[in-house]
């Protein structure tokens, strides 16, 4: 195999971690509102996520990262013609981050329910975005001979991209749902346990239709065999939550997430970026990727470090497996 599909495939791995990691992370915030009824709630809701959300953003640094050295074609392209929502994304990823560690600071019930806005808002344009820059990306966008982007902002709003951004909102609503229900108990447990049954059926219809639209478009034997997986699983999912088989449900959406984003990579291959503009050029693993020494630097090093971030990580969640409930939490001052 060449180091380019190589590449390629770890890409698309690390994407897909990213979805499944950070995707719960994203729902909890997104539910903070829901599902945290008084500031104990909300702190136990935060809590749940609190020694991990910054680790699983690793995911994306590494993404991007491992693009801009494998592919700095694709890295350019992409960056130059998704700068504006690429950029929304970023800020948002700031302004979370900046909310988790500044929202206890100060004993004020106005600064915590600022943060608390930050927090959503934060969790709420990821979730959307990203599903539309996915989408994009598997669709087409146009791309010059030169492999500039010569559209506007406006071409990355189409129905097809749009309906995208809807399937990672609504899956990741439903994976933060299923995750709360695992790691918490309580009253906090059961709602969030019925809420998740609840948010799988617009995720099924949603989710559904997105990947149908794809391979009905691109008609790839693995893409329909990786989607009819993330569709069986998704289902899985949301029967498990109807019988509070919580653990079952959480790798059911799990399974769900990783599924559907390589059905989406199955899909694309060869390419990383088609064109729609007729007497355009598309990227491809081949004419968007590095030199093949870069290329065998890379693999080294990845697989010299992966595996202690991957253990890292895995001590991490290991750490902190025992449900919290609300009586963990210390009653506010009034």
């Amino acid at each position: 195999m060449e180091l380019t599909t190589v590449w390629f495939i770890l890409i698309a791995v690390l994407w897909a971690g990213y979805f499944l990691l950070e995707g719960f992370d994203f729902g909890v915030g997104m539910l903070l509102p829901v599902l945290g009824r008084g500031e104990r709630e909300r702190r136990l809701l935060i809590n749940t996520i609190g020694p991990v959300w910054d680790g699983n953003e690793v995911w994306l640094l590494v993404a991007g990262g491992a693009t801009f050295a494998a592919f700095p074609e694709w890295y350019a392209t992409l960056f130059s013609g998704f700068y504006l929502p690429l950029l929304l994304i970023l800020v948002a990823l700031i302004v979370r981050g900046l909310a988790f560690e500044y929202r206890g600071k100060v004993d004020s019930p106005q600064w915590r329910k600022r943060w608390d806005l930050a927090i959503i808002a934060g969790s709420y344009v990821p979730a959307l975005l990203w599903g539309v820059a996915f989408g994009n990306i598997v669709r087409g966008v146009p791309i010059s001979a030169d492999h500039e982007y010569v559209g506007g902002f406006f071409n990355l709003l189409n129905p097809y991209a749009l309906l995208g951004g809807l399937t990672t909102l609504s899956l990741f609503l439903l994976h933060g749902a299923v995750f709360l229900a695992l790691k918490t108990d309580g009253d906090v447990r059961v709602r969030a346990g019925r809420l998740a049954y609840r948010l799988g059926f617009p995720a099924v219809a949603i989710a559904g239709g997105f990947l149908l639209w794809t391979q009905l478009t691109h008609d790839d034997a693995w893409g329909w065999a990786l989607s009819g997986v993330a569709a069986l699983a998704l289902v899985g999912a949301v029967v498990a939550a109807r019988a509070r088989r919580e653990g079952w449900a959480f790798l059911a959406t799990g399974a769900t997430l990783v599924a559907a984003v390589a059905a989406l990579f199955v899909t694309l291959f060869p390419d990383v970026m088609p064109t729609t503009l007729a007497g355009g050029d598309s990227l491809t693993v081949t004419n968007a990727a590095s030199t093949p020494y870069t290329l065998k630097v890379m693999t080294g090093v990845a697989v010299c470090f992966t595996p202690i971030v991957l253990l890292y990580q895995s001590w991490t969640y290991w750490v902190f497996r025992k449900r919290l409930r609300v009586e963990h939490i210390p009653v506010p001052h009034p």
